[in-house]
């Protein structure tokens, strides 16, 4: 048997059998293949051929939103008055616009009330609109997954912070949102303020209630019989739990605020940068006008687009982010 195996795979018996060495150490180690977290996430996000179609659309929005006004050198005092005095270049429609200033981008979506481009004046818009969301929603997460932690922890804090939150978390929020940007100036960073002065508070007492029921397991008790501080506890023990909560949360932040925004501006209380709140409020009246409808819709179609794409993307980088799907 032996010879056969020699003459088989043309080796020695010294190199078909040779004796293993007993090590206890190795004997401990377990095989298994490496995990990583984020690499997981990913792997299961883009495992989805339509989170890559949406998310490629998310992308090109953003950096549409922001290069391209750059790249024509928008300037919002300036470029929507260009033509206000050529009567003859207000309220065109897509085919007249080309037609009147020449087959150009600009005029894809025809004119506006002062001659301006609509196409031009929409991508301005949408850059304050999601600089907007994106400063916010990094505020109020911040701040309030950061206190909802301690809350959920501290008795002498939740004392305190139920008291705040029963108080200010039954006054409607659309309300006090609007106070606040009616005895400030309605600029960009008035806006900012109004929606994070409070805007917190609820992601902080939703983040309480999800501490409140994994604070007290096993391991927990363990690190704070051991001396851990609570702090530590929660940033250590707690949060990382809650990924893809807090993500999933993050999902439906990001457009809310945008409908807000929008919503503001179109009830005459928004800020008075050109959003794309703004450019639907100001093109309220082209709504109703034959051949003008352009310039009402178009800023909408790009604000819901946005909001879903936002959305979309945000659940499902949450369910992603879920270990059970790991699997």
């Amino acid at each position: 048997m032996d010879n056969e195996l020699n003459l088989k795979y043309n080796m020695t018996d010294e190199e078909l059998f040779a004796p293993v060495d007993h090590n206890d150490l190795e004997s401990e180690k377990i095989t298994a293949p490496r995990y990583s977290y984020w690499r997981s996430v990913f792997r299961v996000f883009f495992r989805n051929k339509l989170n890559i179609i949406i998310l490629l659309l998310l992308v090109f929005i953003i950096v549409f939103a922001f290069i391209y006004p750059a790249v024509t050198h928008y300037d919002a005092d300036v470029t929507p008055y260009v033509n206000l005095l050529d009567p003859n270049s207000k309220h065109l429609s897509p085919a007249k616009a080309l037609s009147y200033f020449g087959k150009n981008i600009h005029w894809i979506l025809g004119s506006g009330a002062s001659g301006e481009s609509t196409f031009d004046s929409i991508w301005y818009g949408s850059r304050i609109s999601i600089s907007l969301a994106f400063i916010c929603a990094a505020i109020n997460m911040t701040v309030g997954v950061l206190i909802g932690a301690v809350w959920g922890f501290s008795k002498k804090v939740d004392m305190v912070m139920t008291e705040v939150y029963n108080i200010v978390g039954n006054v409607p929020s659309i309300l006090l949102i609007s106070v606040l940007a009616m005895l400030f100036s309605p600029t960009f960073w008035t806006m900012v303020f109004a929606l994070t002065v409070i805007g917190w508070l609820g992601i902080a007492y939703f983040i309480r209630t999800q501490v409140v029921i994994i604070r007290d397991r096993e391991y927990n008790l363990a690190s704070r019989c051991l001396g851990t501080s609570t702090f530590k506890i929660a940033m250590k023990n707690i949060l990382p739990f809650m990924t893809s909560v807090i993500v999933t949360m993050l999902a439906t932040e990001l457009p809310s605020y945008i409908s807000t925004e929008v919503f503001l501006a179109y009830i005459g209380m928004g800020m008075s940068d050109m959003s794309l709140g703004r450019l639907i409020y100001a093109a309220e009246g082209a709504m109703v006008t034959p051949g003008w409808q352009m310039e009402f819709w178009s800023p909408v179609a790009i604000a819901s687009i946005i909001t879903v794409v936002l959305y979309v993307v945000g659940q499902n980088l949450g369910d992603a982010s879920d270990p059970r799907t790991h699997m």
